[in-house]
């Protein structure tokens, strides 16, 4: 005691001497810091090209060509080349700002062609195909990637990683001429183009032709690999990371275009680090058939784990061990693919409740977001949201173990007593991921284009007016996209109520996994403190290490820039967050309670409508094709079969509108079959409109006759 006493007087004794000298220095941090941000914020416009970098495509998926997208004019209250209040440069920044994703080395993604053809993947043909959007070359663009696909830079090497833009920017066809809309639902298909990725991996690895070109390609970048020997090594690992990923992520449930069960896919990213070498032992040797016979003895167990980390196993060791597990050499269990499948789910759970990628105009404003209302979005929560999509969108995760000792992220993360603890270095841009949530509060819901798609009928939109006041309005509260004080409230209603799909919810809360180092730390709930168990909500893992890595400064940074980046990162994302203090979740919905502290989470998200048209399909989990379809009943068991009911099966995948029942085209080509019969597929509930599902209040109002369902549509194009 007296060491530290003597060693604590001995720094301030610094500190004084100093004082001036550390004035100084702080004063010359923060004024190079300013510099830094000034720069980058003139940096942000330079990009202006008139297109937005958007091409036409002759000849494109399920038979859509387009001209060259165009962008909606915005009204009187922004500029002349606005849309969504976003200029052509704020567009291009969005869809170019990286996060620190890393899905394949740049050089690779550049030079890898797809599976049984010369074709790269990268082609614009692959690229429309898997619902993404192609570009040209811009300034910040110049090898003319798809939006939201970008060249990131980690410990001196480049990779192509994903962006919130991938995911979160929608393009609507209509005869012909395409319209993007900044911040709305992609269409893509990220599983079958992961899928196309390791295809073409494997082939390149196989077929000499194949790899002698990929070889000469990435060769002749000149960037990253000077030899043939680097690129093979490489070639390896990250045909094993990918495929890795795959495994893991693995569902029955055919996500198809315009889904992803991306809670599920973050909570297994973390499984992948938290668990220990002892945890994934007593796993591998208690995971059995449905005979109950043990698929791994101890032996194999151990042979398998040879090797391996003690208190992090990270990406490539836990590849290591899908080989190893795989492999039929002497003393390895040699599993089958369905064998595989028994011990992904003993070590991780099967993302299997994929829902739409939700559109972020007003998200910022937001008091609670996903939809299940999981993050509270005051203060420096979006920060930890974000690094958590990051965690899930492949952001490199260099952990490691070290001795006892104290750091910020330690203590955050509840780990200052243990005896080793996580180091979380990591490629998560945090200062970006301000950044993008700042721009991200200026860009406005979309209004519907009347010269595209005709005039709104305004007798039938007032008449709507009323109907959306008696059956909506007590859950999408009506907000006006040009207030610059708004606020959208989320309205949350527990899933037993509302009757939806609960598969995301449920897993939200279900799912669990070994805690590792994290096993009997302390962590925050809103009904007090709970301990973190062995086997623990993934939940609360999740947590721990979102707290950690934002607790963690770029590694990539010198110091001084490292920390002042940190510090302006957290200062400035309370202070310019217009959520600033945390709120009461609003709605109908089961309170947490110190018996179940995660009730609150068994429920769905209804936000304000505004831009709505422009966001099909519809339901958390994408399983209505049109809004005037949402309006009706799903078919049960004795109803009549001349009734108007939800279809139970359409397609997903065309981008053709229907400005008619307000959604994309749902029949006549091959695309995705979603099929309604299963968990996770469902597309019950909601029956609002045709009076089955009760208002919060309990009333019942009676079902909308087809000319209130018109009317009520009519007017939701307003909005």
């Amino acid at each position: 005691m007296q060491h530290h006493v003597t060693f604590v007087r001995r720094i301030l004794s610094f500190l004084f001497v100093h004082k001036r000298s550390l004035f100084y220095l702080l004063v010359t941090i923060i004024t190079i810091h300013l510099l830094l941000l000034l720069g980058g914020k003139i940096y942000q416009h330079l990009d202006r090209d008139p297109d937005r970098g958007a091409i036409a495509i002759a000849d494109g998926a399920f038979g859509e060509s387009y001209s060259t997208p165009i962008y909606l004019e915005d009204d009187e209250s922004t500029a002349v080349d606005e849309s969504q209040g976003w200029s052509h440069s704020d567009s291009l920044w969005f869809y170019n700002i990286t996060q620190g994703s890393a899905l394949l080395p740049y050089d690779f993604y550049l030079s890898l062609e797809s599976a049984d053809s010369e074709e790269k993947l990268r082609s614009n043909r692959f690229i429309d195909y898997y619902r993404y959007l192609p570009q040209k070359k811009t300034f910040f663009n110049p090898d003319a990637l798809a939006v939201g696909f970008v060249k990131d830079t980690y410990q001196g090497k480049d990779y192509m990683g994903f962006t919130c833009a991938a995911c979160h920017t929608a393009q609507i066809n209509y005869q012909g001429q395409a319209v993007r809309i900044d911040g709305g639902p992609a269409m893509a298909d990220m599983v079958g183009y992961l899928t196309a990725i390791e295809k073409a991996l494997h082939q390149t690895r196989s077929d000499p032709q194949k790899k002698a070109r990929f070889m000469s390609a990435v060769l002749a970048l000149s960037n990253d690999y000077k030899n043939q020997e680097a690129v093979e090594a490489d070639l390896q690992k990250w045909t094993n990371t990918i495929q890795l990923y795959n495994t893991v992520n693995h569902s029955h449930i055919d996500y198809g275009y315009a889904r992803l069960d991306a809670f599920g896919r973050i909570y297994n990213r973390v499984l992948q680090y938290v668990p220990n070498r002892q945890d994934v032992y007593e796993l591998l040797t208690q995971a059995t058939t449905p005979a109950g016979r043990y698929l791994i003895s101890d032996e194999q167990a151990n042979k398998v784990l040879e090797g391996i980390n003690e208190t992090i196993i990270g990406n490539d060791q836990f590849a290591l061990i899908i080989q190893r597990l795989m492999s039929h050499e002497p003393g390895y269990p040699g599993l089958t693919q369905r064998q595989m499948l028994i011990v992904r789910n003993a070590l991780f759970n099967e993302p299997d409740a994929p829902v739409s990628y939700p559109f972020l105009w007003d998200i910022a404003r937001s008091d609670y977001v996903q939809w299940n209302g999981l993050a509270a979005n005051s203060g420096i929560g979006p920060l930890g949201r974000n690094t958590g999509e990051v965690i899930g969108v492949f952001g490199i995760l260099d952990w490691t173990a070290k001795d006892h000792g104290f750091s910020i992220s330690a203590y955050l993360s509840g780990q200052r007593h243990k005896h080793k603890q996580v180091d979380f270095k990591h490629s998560i841009d945090l200062v970006n991921l301000k950044r993008i949530e700042n721009h991200l509060g200026t860009l406005k819901s979309p209004l519907w284009p009347e010269a595209l798609f005709g005039n709104i009928d305004v007798e039938k939109a007032r008449a709507g007016q009323k109907l959306y006041a008696r059956y909506c309005e007590s859950c999408h509260q009506v907000i006006d996209r040009n207030n610059a004080d708004r606020i959208a409230i989320a309205k949350m209603t527990s899933v037993n109520r509302i009757n939806t799909d609960p598969a995301m919810a449920d897993n939200s809360v279900s799912y669990r996994g070994k805690s590792g180092n994290f096993v009997n730390t302390f962590q925050a709930a809103g009904v007090g403190n709970v301990i973190i168990a062995e086997d623990a909500p993934v939940v609360q893992l999740l947590t721990s290490v979102t707290k950690g890595v934002v607790a963690t400064p770029d590694p990539d940074k010198n110091i001084f820039r490292r920390w002042g980046d940190w510090l302006y990162t957290l200062v400035g994302s309370f202070f310019t967050n217009p959520i600033r203090t945390s709120s009461v979740k609003a709605g109908n919905y089961d309170p947490d309670t110190t018996a179940n502290p995660y009730a609150s989470l068994l429920s769905y998200k209804a936000r304000p409508l505004n831009g709505i048209w422009a966001t099909a399909p519809f339901l958390h989990n994408g399983s209505v094709p049109s809004l005037y379809d949402l309006m009706l009943p799903k078919k049960k068991a004795g109803d009549p079969e001349d009734g108007e009911y939800r279809p139970d099966e359409f397609m997903v995948g065309s981008r053709e509108f229907d400005p008619v029942k307000v959604g994309f085209r749902s029949d006549g080509y091959d695309g995705t079959a979603m099929k309604t019969i299963r968990v996770g597929d469902l597309n019950s509930g909601h029956e609002y409109a045709a009076g089955h599902t009760p208002q919060p209040d309990g009333s019942l109002p009676p079902a909308l006759t087809t000319e209130q369902r018109w009317q009520l549509l009519e007017y939701l194009k307003t909005l």
